[in-house]
């Protein structure tokens, strides 16, 4: 073990330790609540040093096997010296974007499980399970990203399904909760049956477990298939279109920060499998990366099209996180394009994009996800019509949920803004391809992402003006959310990550060149930089950007026009007139004044109806005197029944309804079918488990 490596062992071990206080203190010792959250936030802070040494060439290394347990002796010559940890440059990458997230928010998780987070927390927390499951997750990403070989990397992937579950589920009883546990667990396992047969299919080719081994498998259909299940299994984990329904559903369910840890820093290990499959195996058949790409973009539309029309403040940001894979997978579509084309520039463009998109999602969806614990802390619930205002009496949990909406919105000065310009610039560089089929992707993928980027601006502004800046109901003033000391520091630490990695994005493009070694050359990342503070898409000539002058320049040019408007005014800028609210202009409307969350929502729901399928319908409501209000009535007063009409607009998930629910009553058949092998005989058992092994061994040998 080196030095490092006992860095990476300590915060192995201090999340074992977090697990171990949970689940031995439980309910019955309060005071214990928040020590598994400190014990992360401690071993947090160890991985993200370990990773940082990694990403600067150090040697990060736990080669004992007494970690993850010692191997059989009839197994060794597998194993050979590549079992155990060990991080490499992309691995550092990867763990410094993860763990730093996961410092700040398990700084908010130990205020929100003590019960500092408005009157929701404690409750919520209470119980055996949650701080296991949270520490479990964290681990599971440090073994996965850090596994040199097969069995470790499945076994962290299975962890990681398992933690998921435990958090997704953890209050079975609550409505939807238990389905969502079990379709966030049914996804996993699908995801990890895809990468058990595509690291099979290497290991009987290559004979060893050690993942980088798998680069010295001959090119040919083997190979390609291995390559395509990889792909296919951790497309599944960050939400690929058509597996993306369990992404709503599992992060929902999951208690306060604990989507966070799910969303925000977990989800990684999928973006990491992918760049680490591009490093082993190369790029995928053409065909493959076309489809790819198309399937990105549909994944972004769609998963911004429902973020824009629901009414559930998690189900925006869940859904938000579909759209941010589509756009990461994007990106890392066009690098599969440069390197089945040999373009090595086109290679660092799309991976520099996709990575950006990365750490920028990481830091702004850990934001929204640990501020709307804390803004929906109170009685409201998750309705963002019931939560209008919110923010303003939990003044730190909003700044956290405006400055993440910004940057997903992709506005400057944002973290987001950034990474979406050198996406776009990305897939413009469609004409340096000589394939007509490839050209046309890019173009239609390039298409998609714009109106991604559009319609993300609408729903983020929705979201804003409705909880940071509407005006709250009188009767919730006793309502606050704002978290603890610990809770605010890692709102303030996300945030200023969202901000300041677009100030310094220089700086952090020469830490993605670092880190992408494994998969190119530093200077195919860092030709980005036309100058030391001035950006370009890896393609001289094409266009610049200075996203740190930005910084400079919008603050200026906002007190100039604040200055001429105030003397322009003569001092009556900020005087206010107040009017009655205008509502309609036909007589008899009534209702708030002020939009609905539905209202506001309507006009892309209109304009998305082909995708959202939207089914709109106009019922008449005959009203008596008695149910009307005064406001209803005109100054003679009416005594005849008020004539109203109701309209009401939903959208389905054409996905499941279209793919998932014809299957469903087939699959239930094959369940009960299979219910009938359970006959709780031994012997019967045992019997089935030779038939399988002797058809895993007969397929094994056909391999050969």
């Amino acid at each position: 073990m080196t030095g490092f490596g006992a860095l990476l062992a300590a915060g192995l071990i201090l999340l074992a330790v977090a697990a171990a206080v949970d689940l031995a203190a439980g309910p019955r010792f309060r005071h214990l609540r928040v020590v598994p959250y400190l014990a992360g936030t401690a071993g947090s802070l160890c991985l993200v040093v370990a990773g940082a040494a990694a990403l600067d060439g150090r040697e990060v290394a736990i080669r004992s096997g007494w970690l993850l347990g010692s191997v059989a002796a009839g197994t060794r010559s597998l194993f050979s010296a590549t079992h155990g940890l060990a991080a490499d440059r992309l691995s550092g990458l990867f763990l410094v974007i993860a763990f730093t997230a996961a410092t700040a928010v398990s700084l908010a998780f130990a205020s929100w499980a003590s019960g500092r987070t408005g009157p929701g927390g404690a409750a919520d927390s209470e119980g055996r399970g949650l701080g296991a499951g949270y520490a479990l997750a964290l681990g599971s990403v440090a073994v996965v990203l850090t596994a040199r070989d097969a069995f470790t990397f499945l076994f962290g992937w299975e962890s990681l399904t398992l933690a998921f579950w435990a958090l997704a589920g953890f209050r079975r009883r609550a409505p939807g909760r238990q389905a969502a546990a079990l379709i966030t667990l049914a996804f996993g396992r699908i995801s990890g049956a895809c990468l058990l047969a595509g690291l099979l299919l290497l290991v009987t080719r290559s004979g060893s477990l050690a993942l980088a081994g798998f680069a010295h498998v001959p090119a040919g259909p083997l190979r390609a298939t291995a390559c395509v299940l990889l792909l296919a299994g951790f497309a599944i984990k960050v939400g690929l279109v058509p597996f993306q329904v369990w992404l709503p559903r599992g992060y929902a369910a999951a208690p306060g920060p604990a989507r966070a840890v799910m969303a925000g820093v977990a989800v990684n290990v999928g973006f990491y499998g992918l760049w680490r499959t591009l490093a082993v195996l190369g790029p995928p058949p053409s065909a493959v990366t076309d489809i790819l790409l198309l399937l990105a973009s549909l994944t972004a539309v769609l998963g911004i099209a429902h973020a824009a029309v629901q009414g559930s403040l998690q189900r925006v940001i869940a859904y938000s996180s579909v759209e941010n894979a589509g756009l990461i997978l994007a990106g890392f579509g066009v690098a599969l394009v440069g390197a089945a084309t040999g373009s090595r520039l086109l290679l660092a463009a799309g991976l520099l994009a996709a990575t950006l998109q990365v750490i920028a999602h990481t830091a702004a969806k850990s934001l929204l996800f640990v501020s709307s614990a804390g803004i929906g802390a109170g009685t409201a619930g998750d309705d963002l019509d019931a939560l209008r205002g919110s923010a303003r009496l939990a003044p730190w949990s909003g700044t956290g949920l405006a400055v993440g909406s910004l940057t997903l919105a992709g506005l400057p000065p944002t973290a987001g803004f950034v990474s979406e310009w050198f996406l776009l610039e990305a897939l413009m560089q469609q004409f340096r391809v000589s394939g007509l089929a490839d050209r046309l992707v890019l173009a239609v993928t390039g298409a998609a992402v714009a109106l991604t980027a559009g319609f993300a601006g609408v729903t983020f502004v929705r979201l804003i003006g409705l909880v940071v800046l509407g005006r709250p109901d009188p009767g919730r003033s006793a309502e606050r959310g704002d978290p603890g000391l610990a809770g605010r520091a890692g709102i303030v630490l996300l945030a200023a990550a969202c901000l300041a990695l677009a100030a310094l994005a220089p700086l952090e493009i020469r830490m993605i060149g670092a880190g992408l070694t494994p998969v190119l050359p530093a200077h195919a990342v860092t030709a980005a930089l036309k100058s030391p503070w001035i950006l370009q898409p890896v393609f001289a000539g094409f266009s610049i950007l200075s996203p740190s002058w930005l910084w400079l320049v919008m603050p200026s040019l906002l007190v100039l026009v604040a200055a001429f408007a105030w003397l322009a005014s003569g001092g009556r800028m900020l005087r206010v007139r107040r009017v009655p609210a205008w509502r309609s202009a036909t007589a008899g409307v009534s209702g708030h004044d002020s939009y609905t969350a539905f209202g506001f929502a309507n006009p892309a729901r209109r304009v998305l109806a082909a995708v959202l399928h939207t089914r709109a319908g106009v019922t008449r409501l005959d009203i008596s005197p008695d149910d009307t209000s005064a406001d209803d009535r005109d100054g003679a007063g009416e005594q005849a029944a008020a004539a109203h009409v109701e309209y009401s607009s939903d959208v389905i998930e054409v996905t499941e309804e279209y793919l998932y629910r014809p299957f469903g009553r087939p699959f239930a058949l094959l369940v009960r079918l299979a219910q009938r092998l359970q006959s709780g005989r031994l012997d019967a058992y045992l019997a089935y488990m030779l038939i399988a092994l002797v058809a895993v061994l007969a397929v094994v040998t056909g391999l050969h």
